[in-house]
């Protein structure tokens, strides 16, 4: 069924719109496209209408049939496969970015901006030129802009990213010694709070808990569901609750063995470990804070850390 500038079909009483999932980088954000009755395969190379122009991605999800709710409409189209020429096209902004990357360095040492470059992107069509950059704070870039716009005769736009899109750009290792996950698989960055670290019963201090870009790492999303799950039925640390031998305050949470250390007095000397099964949190007890003074974040620096 034709409605617009896309398509649909009825399908069990729903709205089913043809899709495909495109990526402009090799670990970029997914973005969803309306075919336009082509069938293509994963790792097909397309060339596609986007809100900045023509642009050249590769196919990551074939064509598949999603409801309507689930997707913004309209789609933007794809244009066509791309040919050989447009490849060949691809190839050589590629090399033309590298040469766009040691001109803007060049200007910004000229005009003595507290920048780094980071990346440089030309627009398939070659209509703009994105500059990437990282600084500690505002940038006046205006007379910067209006040199490269002289050298390069194509609208400029430069960009100030964050510490963690650095590190994904630049690529690093994290604490595991592993490549960072933003390099690796990361399309997308997902929120990430030092509450997290606390649930998983980690140290909160700030060099066990960052990465390579100085913000918090990334992993201490990956099994947060499962502590959050466990505590709707498990005492955080610092709840008074009741035990089989009286009522303690929690001073120690193993989600992952199921257990619960309970203190019974401020002295810190009886301390027991019972199953979570056969601990009770009390609904009139107080939340107690834990006192752990070398660890201690001030709001600034949770703040620092949180920041995208």
């Amino acid at each position: 069924v034709g409605a617009g500038k896309y398509a649909f079909s009825y399908i069990g009483g729903y709205f089913m719109n043809s899709i495909i999932g495109v990526r402009f980088s090799e670990i970029g954000k997914i973005y969803y496209f309306d075919p336009k009755g082509l069938t293509l395969a994963e790792g097909t190379r397309v060339i596609v209408e986007t809100s900045r122009g023509v642009e050249i991605g590769t196919v990551v999800l074939a064509n598949r049939m999603v409801d309507e709710k689930d997707c913004y409409l309209p789609l933007s189209p794809v244009l066509r496969v791309a040919t050989p020429e447009d490849l060949a096209k691809d190839a050589k902004n590629r090399e033309k970015e590298k040469s766009a990357l040691k001109i803007c360095e060049e200007k910004i040492a000229k005009h003595k901006l507290g920048m780094t470059l980071v990346d440089v992107e030309y627009t398939f069509d070659n209509s703009k030129i994105i500059f990437s950059f990282v600084a500690e704070g505002r940038v006046d870039f205006r007379e910067l802009v209006k040199d490269l716009a002289s050298v390069f005769r194509t609208r400029i736009e430069l960009r100030q990213i964050g510490a963690r899109d650095e590190t994904k750009a630049l690529g690093a290792l994290g604490t595991c010694g592993r490549v960072c996950c933003c390099k690796r698989f990361l399309s997308e960055f997902v929120p990430v709070s030092v509450r997290m670290a606390k649930d998983q019963g980690m140290s909160t201090n700030p060099t066990k808990i960052t990465g390579a870009c100085g913000k918090l790492i990334c992993c201490l999303s990956y099994e947060e569901n499962v502590y959050e799950d466990a505590f709707k039925t498990m005492p955080r640390v610092g709840y008074t609750v009741s035990t089989p031998d009286g009522v303690g305050v929690a001073c120690e949470v193993s989600v992952l063995n199921e257990t619960v250390k309970v203190r019974f007095d401020k002295d810190n000397v009886e301390i027991k470990v019972y199953p979570a099964k056969d601990i009770k949190i009390l609904r009139g007890g107080k939340q107690q804070r834990q006192e752990d003074d070398a660890e201690e974040l001030s709001a600034e620096q949770i703040k620092e850390l949180e920041e995208e």
